[in-house]
């Protein structure tokens, strides 16, 4: 660099210079995209349609005066208060998220370094960046020299020598020297807060759940109005019933059309998973992702801090051989560790090698030799050395760098042992000059292989996801043929076939070699996001796996995220589940709990939607019919609390590790129909017979078909509950019995009639006659559809 520059850059700005700037707009000002407000997640979640709908039936009722009417309301205040409280979670850990940790930054300011917050600085600026400061804006480097970590945002974890001239990206670190940097981004241009942008911007929940709910919502929602229209009109206009009767009757109708305890129930069975999984070291930052993780069938894993632990390891020591030995190979290995040891502990600056080296030696007996003079590790030599108080001098670093010429000597051998590990070789030499050079010729005498350290528990946990039929597929930012060492040594499927990313040119080379290999290497951040689209455009149900800033893009765009504790806090902020213990092993309890969670929920959800099919059905059977409307709202919440809303909660939190078969809607639909036909049909049998044959009166018949209705759902509960347990045979005594107790002590209140004789022979009758037909019409749908499952698999 000239002297001119090193002038300009030890004077930075002047305060003029600044006050420009500042007037152009050019400060480093966070402009990152902004989560919704506390007020409007309240706002969303109050005003929906669901609610809307809700709150309409909730002031018809209130305008006939029975407030007892109204109780299907507290379910839906319920609902609202969870939905708040889950987002307003949510906001707060993404509102966290950023890649720049630091606050202040040293700058050069009219001749004098000062400190200066980083939303002061300012485009053109001069800032002194040391050993060990975060970058805080993209900038150039002016004058000096430093190596730089940006393993943060690249994922790759060696330092790169940066000279005058060299871009230096935001959210780096500096490892060693000190440079003067001129900043040359400022706010949301700067690489770092492109990043959190990204990351930050709101994401919708992918959920098959959550999608078949909305969905029965707008059907619902859709045709309830018109049918409660023509059917208030038949009861008030032309049935000749009295005003707030039709209206109680109209609403009853709609109510029971609304699956409003499903979506509480929902919520709740995922809200006692994420307990569950906090127990065993996991944090669930979005409720559905338990479903999402629970279909995945593809992973993506990033190498780093989930296969391995983040750390390196001595993975052995050997002595050299063939013509390069001039001594036993005991002899050899003795004075290799001897000089191991030393260059280790000697290192006042350790790097990850040095670290492995000391952790190797850390249970050795005696003391290391004392150092005199250590040779750091430079990027330009590719080695180290040590001289130690006895005279002796050892260099530790590259072979081909160390022996220079001599490198024939050994390359047969260090092509044998470096398939296993990074390689380096250690040399025995007469001294080092002035400047730090080799003096004389090298001795070889042994190698020390240098490896990631391998999660104990990663070929376990991958050999369960290949098990489960998920196809596993290594992502990375490291050297692909090092990224495929690990991944066949921990059993990932055809890991020995590896693709450099940086050669995958057009998104037709991405789509071809995603199809075929499972091993990427030299994977960019952005190329990670692409990955994970290519993967879900091809139909796939993507989960991610990441610790660093470079997986944010990818953790943010996959259906489910999974980030490391002790990773960066942007991936941790970004991911839907973290791993308290930074164990990949724990994913298999979050896939068994999602099991748990979305099989019981198929089969709970059942009970809901069949209140919602025999509501339609009967509120267009009665439209037509000349008979009124036979149940009132606080009949419908009698018969939803015990035959609905109690065993669904009890069925939904029992252990479930059956593997997910079918779509969620489909497998709901099929345990409905049977009993919404058989209920539509007993309240048929119910009107024509009470009214013609035995000349019952409308709350009689009213009665019978709450009795009906309430027995069909007490065979539904059966079904699900087989094979029995002593947990679900107790069920079944509380639905009978709450049903039974609440018509005998509480009739005035659930407008139950007193049973007369007929009444009871009428009852006995269609009770045992739908009960049959029910368990052979559910036996048969659900034959059918567990072949068409078996034929679409």
């Amino acid at each position: 660099m000239n002297d001119a520059a090193e002038e300009e850059a030890a004077l930075g700005l002047t305060s003029e210079e600044v006050q420009m700037r500042i007037a152009a707009g050019e400060v480093n000002v966070d402009a990152g995209v902004k989560t919704r407000s506390v007020g409007q997640i309240v706002h969303d979640n109050i005003c929906t349609l669901f609610n809307l709908v809700n709150a309409v039936l909730a002031l018809i009722v209130l305008f006939t005066g029975s407030c007892k009417n109204m109780l299907f309301m507290v379910v839906i205040v319920c609902n609202t208060v969870i939905g708040i409280v889950q987002e307003v979670r949510s906001k707060r850990i993404t509102d966290k998220l950023s890649i720049i940790a630091g606050t202040k930054s040293h700058t050069l300011r009219d001749s004098a370094e000062v400190e200066l917050p980083l939303d002061q600085l300012v485009r053109d600026d001069v800032v002194v960046l040391r050993r060990g400061d975060q970058v805080p804006a993209d900038a150039q480097i002016v004058s000096g020299e430093c190596r730089v970590n940006e393993s943060l945002l690249t994922g790759e974890g060696d330092l790169i020598r940066k000279q005058p001239g060299d871009a230096l990206m935001s959210g780096s670190f500096i490892n060693s020297g000190m440079v003067y940097a001129r900043v040359v981004h400022v706010g949301a241009e700067n690489y770092a807060a492109k990043i959190s942008a990204e990351a930050k911007e709101r994401k919708a929940v992918r959920s098959e759940i959550m999608r078949c709910l909305n969905g029965i919502i707008k059907f619902v929602s859709c045709i309830m109005f018109p049918l409660g229209a023509l059917l208030f009109a038949r009861d008030y206009f032309w049935g000749n019933s009295e005003l707030n009767s039709a209206i109680l009757s109209t609403v009853s109708a709609l109510v029971g059309m609304i699956p409003e305890g499903l979506i509480l129930l929902t919520s709740t069975v995922l809200a006692v998973s994420v307990v569950r999984l906090s127990k065993s070291q996991v944090l669930v930052q979005q409720l559905y992702c338990i479903e999402t993780l629970a279909r995945v069938d593809v992973l993506c894993l990033d190498k780093t801090g989930t296969i391995t632990t983040g750390d390196m390891e001595v993975a052995w020591v050997h002595p050299v051989e063939g013509m390069a030995a001039q001594d036993a190979p005991e002899v050899l290995e003795r004075e290799t560790r001897r000089a191991l040891r030393a260059i280790a502990c000697g290192d006042d600056d350790p790097n990850e090698t040095s670290r492995a080296i000391a952790s190797y030696f850390k249970d050795a007996e005696g003391r290391p030799e004392t150092c005199v003079r250590m040779i750091p590790f430079s990027s330009d030599k590719k080695w180290s050395g040590v001289q130690l108080s006895d005279g002796s001098c050892y260099a530790m670093g590259a072979a081909q760098f160390v022996l220079g010429n001599a490198y024939e000597q050994v390359r047969l051998q260090v092509e044998q042992l470096a398939a296993d590990a990074r390689l380096l070789l250690i040399a025995r030499v007469q001294g080092f000059d002035e400047l730090g050079n080799i003096q004389g010729v090298p001795r070889p005498l042994g190698f020390v292989g240098i490896r990631d350290q391998i999660r104990s528990t990663a070929a376990e946990t991958i050999a369960y996801f290949k098990d489960q039929g998920v196809r596993v597929l290594v992502i990375s930012g490291d050297d692909p043929r090092t990224v495929s060492g690990i991944a066949e040594k921990v059993g990932v499927e055809g890991a020995e076939r590896f693709v450099d990313a940086s050669t995958l040119e057009t998104d037709a080379d991405v789509d071809i070699a995603l199809a075929s290999d499972s091993v990427f290497g030299r994977v960019r951040p952005e190329q990670k996001k692409q990955f994970v689209l290519a993967l879900q455009k091809a139909g796939h149900t993507v989960a991610m796996t990441g610790d660093g800033v470079n997986d944010t893009l990818a953790l943010k765009a996959a259906d489910c995220s999974v980030a490391m504790a002790s990773g960066s806090d942007a991936a941790r902020n970004v991911a839907q589940l973290v791993l308290v213990d930074n164990d990949f092993a724990s994913m298999p309890k979050v896939v068994a709990e999602g099991r748990r969670s979305i099989n019981n929920l198929q089969r709970s959800a059942s009970l809901f939607l069949v209140k919602t099919l025999l509501s339609i059905a009967a509120a267009m059977l009665f439209i037509a019919a000349p008979w009124q409307y036979p149940f009132q709202p606080i009949q419908m919440t009698l018969i939803s609390a015990f035959t609905i809303g109690i065993p669904s909660f009890v069925l939904a939190l029992e252990p479930n590790r059956e593997r997910i078969q079918g779509r969620f809607l489909g497998n709901v639909i099929v345990r409905s129909i049977p009993g919404a036909i058989c209920s539509v049909c007993c309240i048929l049998v119910a009107n024509i017979a009470g009214y013609y044959l035995m000349g019952l009166d409308y709350e009689q018949v009213s009665t019978l078909c709450v009795l009906l209705t309430s027995w069909i759902g007490c065979n539904l509960v059966i079904r699900l509950s087989m094979p029995f347990t002593a947990i679900r045979a107790a069920l079944l005594v509380v639905v009978v019995g709450g049903t039974a107790c609440a018509c005998l002590l509480m009739p005035s209140v659930f407008c139950i009639a007193p049973l007369t004789p007929g009444m009871w022979l009428l009852y006995g009758i269609v009770a045992t006659i739908s009960a049959v037909a029910f368990h052979a019409l559910y036996l048969k749908l659900e034959a059918l559809h567990a072949a068409r499952i078996r034929r679409a698999e």
